[in-house]
């Protein structure tokens, strides 16, 4: 195997999976930007979660909230619900691992704050049970999904936005996540505090 032609290929498919996906998502971004900057102005915060990768883009999103994206600014409310080993596997040993968000939600969600739901599939049954717990909240859902949106796609309600990646491979879905969680980084410190430019 031509290992710099892998590279190369590999490069040229997120390249593209990236292109392809601006095209169909650039409006949802906009519109969760605008959720979440609502959510914040009313004095809401923004949970997150997902699992594996997804997990770590939950964290990626609440650590750019709480310290800092690319200027210096007050912090933002936000709170990744994948961090808490303890909480994670109390919850999971004594109830569910479906439940090792939703249980967080119940406890931590208000009315008016907006819940970051992550999963490439779309089918995950902890996150799905995360939204489904948001709605009991009273709090809106952006949706960061791949595929056909799977589960949490049918559970939206109207005023929830779904980010789908259309693409079929998971490490694609994964790395345009990760572009859309800076879009809204940077888009909500501009709406908040001005732009830089």
């Amino acid at each position: 195997m031509d290992m710099h032609a892998r590279i190369s290929q590999l490069f040229q498919a997120s390249i593209e999976t990236k292109q392809q996906a601006m095209e169909v998502i650039l409006p949802h971004i906009v519109q969760a930007s605008e959720l979440m900057v609502q959510a914040l102005l009313n004095e809401g915060k923004i949970l997150s979660c997902g699992n594996g990768g997804s997990a770590g883009d939950a964290q990626h999103f609440s650590s750019e909230l709480l310290n800092r994206f690319e200027r210096e600014r007050p912090s933002l409310p936000a709170i990744a619900l994948t961090t808490d080993s303890s909480t994670l596997t109390s919850i999971a040993n004594d109830y569910s691992y479906n439940e090792v968000f939703s249980k967080q939600i119940r406890a931590l969600g208000q009315p008016g704050d907006v819940l970051l739901a992550i999963s490439t599939s779309g089918n995950s049954a902890n996150v799905i049970q995360a939204i489904q717990a948001a709605h009991d909240r009273e709090m809106q859902v952006v949706a960061l999904t791949g595929r056909d949106g799977g589960g949490m796609a049918a559970l939206l309600l109207p005023e929830d936005i779904e980010i789908r990646i259309p693409a079929k491979v998971t490490a694609r879905i994964q790395e345009v996540h990760l572009l859309v969680i800076h879009c809204l980084c940077d888009l909500i410190d501009n709406q908040l505090f001005g732009s830089e430019e």
